[in-house]
């Protein structure tokens, strides 16, 4: 697996150089959220705000309205917890084009519940006007630019930075409104975003091994949530279905499988993986993603009881997980 270091810097700074009407927010986390260099080669265009979010919301829809195109970085609990009326009142009620480039999604961070956005999901996805993203690897991270540019109106990235692996190759760029079936099989069907979809990746062989066929959908747009992939996927699940998601069960990608099945009356059994009504502790990556089921052992576990009976998968039986370091060089970075 090819990881990527640091994806956003260069890419964001070539993709910008020919529209110059895009310009970048920040909230005194710029480098951060790793637009450091694009403030230095575009200073003019680059603002910062502060530790001021909900000012830096309406300062985003002034500009807005003015037409550019601002791209909003922060991390995902300051786009969306203390700013949110001015969000919703500002920004996605006039249905303007803000970017907002949320880092740090769910657990991710071992900054603890202060830095984890365990619920944006659900909070974006009920917000009017609102497209919803999920960036899953670098490739994402790159072409998610495109896709965010090309909606008309705002948007929500749950983005990813740092040290990023390339699970999809750089020819099939992130599609708004379109799933990837990374594996198939009729037994159970699987559907990941964002960081569990490399933990999905680990367990999809094993299960096919011990002969439970799946079908794993990566999932980068939440909302609109109308891929006719999905819905085929679900139908032909005979056994059940399983989301795995980096956020609570309640209103994120389960809850939208919830929705769809319910009101395509597909009857097959759902699991729900994901935090159940808690806030998560600081720890690491994979030590929080062992400890609230959300990593590719949780999954072989799920698919069991839906296929009811034991695979005799351990977890020696699973591609090596891949783990990163807690804390950065810079302290900043380290939330």
């Amino acid at each position: 697996m090819e990881i990527v270091n640091r994806p956003h810097v260069e890419n964001f700074i070539r993709w910008a150089a020919d529209k110059p009407r895009v310009v970048v927010v920040s909230a005194d986390l710029t480098n951060s959220c790793e637009v450091g260099k694009w403030r230095d080669t575009y200073p003019e265009r680059f603002f910062s705000l502060g530790m001021a979010e909900q000012n830096m919301m309406g300062f985003a829809a002034g500009l807005a309205r003015e037409g550019f195109e601002p791209f909003v970085h922060t991390f995902a609990v300051f786009v969306y917890r203390r700013p949110y009326d001015q969000l919703a009142m500002s920004i996605a009620y006039p249905n303007l084009p803000v970017r907002l480039m949320a880092f740090l999604p769910g657990i991710t961070t071992p900054g603890g519940v202060t830095h984890q956005a365990i619920e944006d999901v659900a909070i974006m996805r009920a917000t009017p006007n609102m497209t919803v993203l999920e960036t899953g690897d670098a490739t994402e991270v790159e072409s998610v630019l495109d896709v965010a540019h090309a909606v008309d109106g705002p948007v929500y990235v749950r983005f990813l930075r740092g040290r990023v692996p390339r699970l999809f190759p750089q020819s099939e760029p992130m599609a708004l409104g379109r799933a990837r079936v990374l594996h198939e099989g009729d037994d159970v069907t699987i559907l990941t975003a964002g960081i569990t979809t490399e933990e999905a990746l680990r367990a999809v062989p094993a299960l096919a091994g011990a002969g439970v066929r799946a079908t794993h959908l990566h999932v980068s747009t939440h909302k609109p949530f109308d891929d006719p992939l999905v819905l085929d996927a679900l139908k032909r699940a005979r056994k059940g279905v399983i989301t795995l998601e980096n956020h609570t069960i309640v209103g994120g990608l389960g809850s939208a499988v919830a929705e769809l099945m319910a009101e395509h009356a597909v009857g097959t059994p759902l699991v729900r993986l994901g935090l159940r009504d808690t806030y998560a502790h600081g720890a690491s990556q994979a030590y929080l993603m062992g400890e609230y089921g959300l990593d590719a052992m949780a999954l072989v576990r799920a698919a069991e009881r839906l296929a009811g009976r034991d695979t005799g998968i351990a977890e020696a039986d699973l591609a090596q997980v891949r783990v990163e370091e807690v804390h950065s060089l810079a302290k900043a970075e380290a939330l």
